[in-house]
């Protein structure tokens, strides 16, 4: 299948073409491990997790590398106040972040490094930016000589008049410009420090990814990303070391997601405006988070709301609903065929995994990983799904196609029943009924019924349609479910 990437450097879509036939080298920058992950974390995590995924899917041998930044001036400054060192900082909010992503079902990186395991390899690279006169010392610091670098704004489009008009630059009297950045910081009270041929001191933070991206992947990767806020400085700085170390550009496409949005403003901890993973999952399956985030083109913004997460958990609601129906009519892989034709299994046997929606699956993750177009395919299909339920080897393929597409985007991976239980008890957290409570109303509503007090039957319906609940009437009994908040 063709793919075609937006390519951040070249502001076009392009098809993508590996540097090594059949094989993907990609790199993304992590988080700095100072705090808990928010809501925007959620949404990088995710939106790289499915291209990892896609390209599985497409065949490729994927090599999949994420950082951990585990020395900077905030985890130190956090250190300093918690009175401990730094390494522990870094160490809890690793465990935390793998407690985050793990909820939302993210896929392990096939290298995570650390950013202090890897000091020697950014001090070799700082060494031959000095040899080759890109970097200068200054009292014990390293600076990146930013107008050496000729092709310096060509990812972020910024110029160095518009730089120095106020543009995100650090002020330092050492620096010979002011354009100018950090590749070596010298050693303060308080700081951890490392030996280096400049004295005691730690690496600045866009050294890190330059080395450990050209450790892991080699001097020339395929696919680099990260959030949008990213692009400048970062990114632009990593292009400048790496490319004046090596003499050539260190990657082919670089691919950025959009912002999170709070009240159409960006969610930020500087700003104050941000959820933690942690508190959104208080009140939301971390499948309905993937789901809402993946509603919308990773590089478009998307508005952050609890009314478009209730929306996105009614919509998972109806899928796991059709699972639920599919587990009923679906034979087991050990039954006979049906007859007819109609095959033992709905995950088993030629055919499976193909047709029209796998086609329009691919087209859309196709054109730039449109996971907002595969999307709408789906709930097209399961609208259709939906009108013809049967054991009619038409729907057991189509749920079987909806799920091999859920394997690719992380989605409709847990069991039915398990799912609408743990719904139950979030949605009975919060509107405070109990279940016990809700089985006595139902049975006392059922002997009504028995009775013929219709009235008294509804009234209790009502009552507890009120407090959020939903009956649904079958011949195999009476079932409820707590109402999604919209």
């Amino acid at each position: 299948m063709p793919l075609y990437i937006y390519n951040t450097l070249t502001r076009r879509k392009e098809a993508f073409k590996p540097i090594v036939e059949g094989e993907v080298r990609m790199y993304v920058c992590g988080v700095t491990v100072y705090d808990l992950c928010h809501i925007g974390h959620a949404r990088a995590a995710i939106v790289f997790d499915i291209i990892y995924r896609y390209l599985k899917y497409l065949g490729y041998k994927v090599t999949y590398v994420r950082n951990f930044t585990d020395v900077d001036d905030k985890i130190i400054k956090r250190a300093n106040e918690e009175k401990v060192s730094s390494e522990e900082i870094a160490e809890r909010y690793i465990k935390e972040f793998y407690t985050d992503m793990n909820a939302l079902s993210i896929e392990i990186p096939d290298c995570e490094p650390k950013a202090t395991v890897h000091i020697p390899e950014m001090i070799e690279m700082i060494k031959k930016l000095i040899e080759k006169g890109y970097a200068y010392q200054a009292n014990g610091d390293v600076f990146y000589s930013v107008r050496k670098f000729t092709e310096y704004g060509s990812l972020s489009g910024k110029n160095t008049d518009e730089l120095l008009s106020g543009a995100r630059v650090e002020i330092d009297e050492k620096k010979k410009d002011p354009l100018d950045f950090a590749l070596w910081k010298a050693s303060k009270p308080g700081e951890p420090w490392w030996d280096s041929p400049w004295g005691k001191g730690r690496p600045g933070w866009h050294i890190e990814c330059s080395a450990m991206g050209q450790k892991y992947l080699g001097e020339y990767f395929d696919i680099h990303g990260g959030g949008r806020d990213l692009v400048f400085p970062h990114h632009e700085n990593e292009i400048a070391q790496s490319h004046a170390a090596t003499g050539h550009p260190p990657v082919k496409y670089w691919i950025h997601n959009g912002f999170v949005n709070i009240n159409k403003e960006k969610m930020s901890k500087s700003l104050g405006n941000f959820f933690t993973i942690k508190d959104v999952l208080k009140k939301f399956n971390p499948e309905v988070i993937r789901y809402f985030l993946l509603s919308s083109h990773y590089r478009s913004p998307i508005d952050f709301s609890d009314q478009n997460l209730n929306e996105a958990k009614t919509n998972l609601d109806r899928f796991y609903d059709l699972l639920l129906f599919a587990e009923g009519v679906s034979p087991s892989p050990q039954s006979p065929p049906i007859k007819g034709g109609e095959i033992t299994s709905p995950l088993a046997g030629e055919g499976w995994g193909e047709g029209e929606l796998m086609q329009k699956f691919e087209n859309a993750m196709g054109d730039d990983f449109n996971t907002a177009q595969a999307i709408g395919h789906l709930n097209t299909e399961l609208h259709h799904l939906n009108s013809i339920r049967s054991k009619s080897s038409e729907f057991l393929k189509g749920v079987a196609n909806i799920r091999k597409i859920g394997d690719v985007l992380g989605l409709f991976g847990q069991n039915p029943n398990e799912y609408f239980e743990r719904e139950k008890s979030v949605g009975l957290a919060s509107i405070g009924i109990s279940e016990d409570e809700i089985k006595r109303l139902i049975n006392e509503r059922e002997k009504a019924r028995r009775e013929k007090r219709w009235k008294d039957g509804d009234k209790i319906r009502d009552e507890l349609s009120q407090k959020g609940i939903i009956l649904e009437d079958s011949p195999q009994g009476t079932v409820w479910k707590v109402r999604s908040k919209q």
